[in-house]
């Protein structure tokens, strides 16, 4: 009974994961607040990993079409040096870059925001910021497409993303916002926001082998961590489809209710979940 029960916890983590890792409300902050409301302590980065390879998988095959179009067509470019190819090669220029604050700064401040950053007062303070940020542009309507980014664009969407390390900073907020800010059309801007969180979690793995391989309690929490890695994978999958139909709508509006109301309901009562 006792196994059966922390399987289906893990379960509802792993489906808290999946369904807030697309949308604008951070995952960490909500994996963080399952956590405690669960009764689950993690050690390592295992958890974490897992869940966020099956978001990776997820969101990569949603956008199978357009990664498999810019490799290749980056790859022709290169060789070929053809203009028809070229905003696609400078597209992935502009990926890289935006990928680089985080990788730095998440390299150099991660176990220090994990250590000092992952309290619940903390994440009600930063779901409240992003909700703020949602609410300022929730009647944006930017004109930009993939073909007229700049590089300060690239890398002003980059910093957003490498602020939305800390909890309750929603990435997936984050990046959308300060795309649409700075002038990216919807389409544009969440497509420049997942493909930004493709090397970032790619490199999030490739760091975390070590957890993967030597993560404590690998044995006895296998079933439970392939029960919520099956449950974020199906998930991510169907939150990412919701949201981008939420985005072609321009309802972000919403997400800014909620973030709001979640903000509001830790700094209230996270005293009795501490």
């Amino acid at each position: 009974m006792n196994e059966l029960l922390i399987i289906l916890k893990y379960l509802i983590l792993g489906l808290v994961q999946g369904f807030t890792e697309p949308i604008p409300v951070s995952s960490s902050g909500h994996v963080i607040i399952g956590q405690r409301l669960l009764g689950l302590e993690q050690k390592g980065l295992l958890f974490e990993i897992l869940t966020n390879t099956a978001s990776l998988i997820a969101i990569c095959f949603i956008y199978r079409q357009d990664l498999i179009r810019l490799m290749v067509n980056t790859i022709q470019y290169i060789r070929t040096q053809k203009k028809e190819y070229k905003s696609d090669f400078i597209f992935v220029i502009y990926i890289i870059i935006g990928t680089i604050p985080a990788a730095v700064l998440g390299l150099l401040y991660n176990e220090i925001i994990a250590e000092y950053l992952t309290s619940l007062n903390t994440i009600a303070i930063t779901l409240l910021i992003t909700g703020a940020a949602l609410w300022l542009i929730r009647n944006f309507q930017g004109v930009k497409r993939d073909g007229d980014l700049s590089f300060k664009d690239a890398l002003i969407v980059g910093l957003a993303q490498a602020a939305a390390l800390i909890p309750g900073i929603s990435r997936s907020g984050a990046t959308v916002i300060t795309s649409i800010a700075v002038g990216m059309k919807q389409d544009t801007a969440l497509r420049f926001s997942f493909m930004l969180y493709i090397p970032v979690s790619l490199g999030g793995m490739v760091l975390g082998i070590s957890d993967l391989i030597n993560g404590p309690g690998i044995g006895s929490l296998a079933i439970p961590y392939l029960v919520a890695f099956i449950a974020t994978l199906f998930m991510t999958y169907f939150a990412m489809k919701w949201f981008m139909g939420i985005m072609a709508k321009g309802n972000l509006k919403y997400f800014a209710y909620y973030c709001f109301i979640v903000g509001i309901l830790l700094l209230i009562f996270s005293p009795n979940l501490l």
